[in-house]
């Protein structure tokens, strides 16, 4: 068996039938789709904590941050009970994508699927770059080197982001059973942590480790509801990744729409648990934001402390949370590629990304979502904070849209589920009216420094909104294309008429033995084909005039001057003549080719003949055939 690096990195080939046992059971699929929303729990507390400093809130009212998290966790609870009914309902997956295009229109449909397909760009730069952060929290306590590995965090993030993209191209399976030992890791670990703080504060005991943050004098701002409605903006970035296992309900075993509905159960019900204690515990222990160490390093090590025998949980803490921010990328490397194939099937998107690889995966989708999230990764320096303004508005567009789809679907049945209808109904508006409020709060940011050394262009949701609107045109432009195409291609009449045409063939300054086979093939096409050579100079032209008599068995010669040393110009000029005096239906041009035996000979040939065929390929009525002649 010959190596082959390409098996190595990617596996070997799976037959088509095996798609059925690639499917996931419920104890994989968690990890895999609940890893994504599961690790918001390690920047959104510190988002609300972060946007309450900028606000110069008082230490003694920063127990708001509670109250906003109890309002976020009603705001799960109620997207995942409706997002239950999406799953019933559209067991095909496509998510918001399919309950908007299906009930509210096309360009709703459409609106959902470009902000889904931001949102989950945004997921996995937020997600890889927050993992970096957690990771230079925990590293930064060894001091030495270790201090300095900030510094290059966006090669980091990019390099964690091309590892995901390997281990997807791998396959569901492969993947699954990667992450399930993280992710399960990371939910032991946090509860425990949460109930060793929950029962610190409740003894009286005092932190581990000293976190509580230093009085700001600055910070005179009262916790005013205007206050609080930030600062709930800033923390719906836990609601991110609910949608991904309606999105991806073809991943599941048999039943499909039952196993998705427990595992988006199990998902809500240990993401409400986790994102209360976390944020209980930053107000217990009074923490704030910083700039070198996330906030849920201090919930650990105030629960833990960082001196040993305890100190090993404390690591096991930070360990986890770096894994699951860097395998939350993976939810999204499951449902963006499925989205991309809905898409493509409907026409929206290139065709090939509905085409599965070698290893049962959409390929095209995968390697699409790492190189833009890479780019985004560099464009945003590797900040989560700076992600995180774009960041929620697009999960909140389709949470919004997929609502009063299944509204306006319930409506219509008969007779109505009026208990699932008012469910949706609140869920709808609650959602529409999040949406309003995040954007607003979110459309430009002034409080951070402008973007590319401007002094003008700030971050915000605005980019959001452009990207959407560009995303949804280029769809419209994508189906126009294939509408026109099929529409072009349809099959209306068979013509059977005579078929006639020029038959042409180019000879290179030598005359060799590939050039002899395919004078010998356009012959065999047409007894009237001509030869036709593009002279640099005129001394050569002759020689080759002197030789082809001898050799071409009467075909005729045309040589072209080409004192400027053009070999495609005076093609061109030479075929438009033709085309003018002849009538025929279509010119063939026979491009006479050798082959070398080593594919690094190429580089020590010209490409004229890749050239122009890259230029005929345009032209209408010529066809153009390459007669290869293989080396030894």
């Amino acid at each position: 068996m010959t190596f082959s690096l390409r098996r190595v990195l990617f596996g070997s080939p799976l037959p088509s039938e095996r798609a059925a046992y690639e499917r996931l059971p419920i104890v994989l699929a968690l990890p895999i789709f609940a890893s994504d929303a599961l690790s918001s729990v390690a920047y959104a507390t510190e988002a609300i904590l972060r946007k309450l400093d900028d606000l110069d809130v008082r230490a003694e009212d920063l127990y708001v941050t509670l109250g906003v998290s109890l309002a976020i966790v009603a705001l799960i609870l109620l997207v995942v009970t409706s997002y239950t009914q999406v799953i019933r309902h559209y067991p095909r997956g496509g998510g918001s994508y399919m309950v908007a295009r299906q009930n509210l229109g096309l360009i709703m449909g459409l609106i959902a699927a470009s902000a889904l397909l931001v949102e989950y760009v945004l997921t996995v730069a937020v997600s890889v770059a927050e993992c970096v952060a957690q990771a230079n929290s925990a590293l930064m306590h060894l001091g030495g080197v270790w201090a300095e590995v900030d510094r290059h965090k966006v090669s980091m993030a990019s390099a964690l982001v091309l590892l995901i993209v390997l281990a997807n191209l791998r396959g569901v399976r492969q993947s699954g059973a990667l992450f399930a030992a993280p992710t399960y890791g990371f939910m032991i670990i946090t509860c425990t942590m949460i109930l060793t703080g929950v029962y610190r504060v409740a003894t009286g005991l005092p932190p581990a480790d000293p976190v509580a943050a230093p009085p700001d004098p600055a910070a005179t701002q009262s916790a005013t509801w205007l206050v609080a409605i930030r600062g709930f903006a800033s923390g719906c970035a836990a609601l991110t990744g609910i949608e991904a296992i309606s999105n991806g309900v073809t991943y599941f075993r048999k039943p499909e729409a039952r196993n998705a509905t427990i595992t988006l159960v199990i998902l809500g019900g240990f993401l409400a648990f986790m994102f209360t204690g976390i944020s209980y515990l930053a107000v217990a222990f009074r923490i704030g934001p910083s700039d070198t160490e996330t906030v849920v390093s201090q919930i650990a090590r105030a629960c833990f402390g960082t001196e040993m025998p305890f100190g090993v949980l404390y690591i096991a803490m930070q360990l986890f949370a770096t894994l699951i921010l860097f395998l939350a990328a993976n939810t999204v490397f499951n449902s963006f590629p499925r989205l991309t194939c809905i898409l493509a099937e409907d026409g929206f998107l290139p065709r090939q990304f509905a085409t599965l690889g070698d290893r049962l995966a959409y390929n095209n989708g995968i390697i699409l979502l790492g190189l833009t999230a890479v780019l985004f990764l560099i464009a945003f320096r590797g900040e989560t904070h700076a992600l995180l303004p774009l960041y929620t508005i697009g999960v909140f567009v389709a949470f919004t849209t997929a609502q009063f789809g299944l509204v306006w679907k319930q409506g219509r049945l008969r007779p109505v589920p009026w208990g699932w209808f008012s469910v949706n109904l609140v869920g709808g508006l609650v959602t529409l009216m999040v949406l309003c409020v995040v954007t607003s709060t979110k459309f430009v940011v002034f409080d951070v420094p402008p973007m590319f050394g401007t002094t003008w262009l700030y971050e915000g949701a605005w980019m959001v909104v452009v990207m959407m609107v560009l995303i949804v045109l280029t769809f419209l432009a994508i189906n126009r294309h294939y509408g026109h195409t099929d529409e072009q291609l349809s099959v209306t009449a068979i013509d059977d008429r005579p078929f006639r045409h020029t038959v042409i063939v180019l000879v290179p300054a030598r005359i060799h033995r590939g050039v002899l086979q395919a004078l010998h093939y356009a012959r065999s096409i047409s007894p009237n084909a001509v030869a036709l050579h593009v002279a640099f100079e005129q001394s050569r032209a002759e020689d080759l005039q002197k030789e082809w008599e001898e050799r071409s068995g009467g075909t005729p010669l045309i040589v072209l001057d080409s004192p400027y040393r053009s070999l495609v110009g005076p093609v061109m000029d030479y075929l438009d003549a033709a085309e003018r005096v002849r009538d025929d239906d279509v010119i063939t041009v026979v491009l006479p080719e050798f082959v070398p035996s080593r594919w690094w000979h190429n580089v020590l040939h010209n490409a004229s003949g890749w050239l122009l065929r890259l230029r005929l390929h345009y032209r209408r009525d010529i066809v153009v055939t390459s007669v290869r002649y293989y080396l030894d």
